[in-house]
């Protein structure tokens, strides 16, 4: 009972700064305007580029509207006789390794979460430690030894060389393990078990249905991570077998003049799958959050 006094004004207080953040001024929305025109112009610029010819890139003063010769640029773009790369081949290239990276980064990032999350055994503390202590390593330290291990393997010039190192993430594993600590109760699991279920099934039919969430926000995270990824690709790739960043690197070493309406064309190309993946499952993405938020 005397913990009710404390409780008003406690409440009084949050509902004030609710009232604060909905109450939104003019130099909110400014700024909020500001920040979506920064970040929408690179993308209407590669847009107005991509459908003149090369001169409109030095025209002066700049030209600012989409001009007639988009169709022609990107026939241009899938003509492998004119760019000397198989743009097309790299789509799919990256399609298919974003598609398995993502699946099986949502995957075993979970399983990896449920077992230091909920799972007893010896050297877990420490096995948790040293996942994260591979965040802090720079990833160019481990080319060499990676390049020899897929050389190794006979793995050079194929797509199974930009898989097989991303098939899960230690990022993934910190933040479905965080996770599922806070949405999935011991009570819930420990009652599974007297349910009769074995520690695969409290996994599939308990934690997978309550991370969902948050592994559609690890799932976009890591198909854009994987569809813009350039390094390692272009380290184990070729030409003849690119993903759509190699491509479009290998598009703009073609000429000895380079065609920057060809290779802002790659790029608008190659950003239309990320912008379709947004609009499609941005809405349930969010509306996942917020569930998870109020179930919380």
């Amino acid at each position: 009972m005397t913990s009710i006094p404390y409780a008003i004004p406690r409440r009084r207080a949050r509902h004030a700064v609710a009232r604060r953040f909905e109450a939104a001024g003019p130099l909110t929305y400014l700024f909020l305007i500001l920040v979506v025109l920064g970040s929408i112009f690179p993308l209407y610029w590669s847009l107005v580029v991509a459908s003149h010819t090369n001169a409109a890139v030095y025209a002066y003063p700049p030209k600012l509207l989409p001009g007639g010769n988009l169709f022609h640029n990107i026939h241009r773009l899938f003509n492998a006789g004119i760019v000397n790369v198989d743009f097309a081949k790299a789509l799919a290239n990256s399609a298919i390794v974003s598609t398995v990276v993502t699946v099986s980064v949502v995957f075993f990032s979970a399983l990896a979460g449920f077992a230091f999350a909920k799972l007893d055994f010896r050297g877990r503390k420490l096995l948790f430690v040293l996942v994260l202590a591979t965040l802090f390593v720079p990833v160019q330290l481990g080319l060499i030894p990676l390049y020899i291990e897929m050389k190794h393997f006979g793995w050079l010039d194929n797509i199974k060389a930009v898989i097989a190192p991303n098939l899960v993430t230690a990022f993934g594993v910190f933040l479905m393990r965080q996770y599922i600590v806070g949405a999935v109760p011991s009570e819930l699991v420990a009652a599974a078990r007297v349910d009769g279920c074995n520690t695969w099934r409290v996994f599939w039919h308990v934690v997978m249905p309550a991370v969902r969430p948050i592994a559609a926000v690890l799932g976009l995270l890591t198909f854009m991570m994987s569809w813009n990824d350039y390094l390692w690709p272009y380290i184990v790739l070729n030409a003849r077998n690119p993903t759509v960043q190699v491509a479009v690197s290998d598009i703009a070493t073609v000429a000895y003049v380079p065609d920057y309406s060809l290779i802002l064309t790659g790029c608008f190309v190659s950003i239309l799958p990320l912008l379709a993946v947004f609009l499609l499952l941005g809405r349930q993405i969010i509306g996942g959050i917020m569930q998870g938020a109020i179930k919380g």
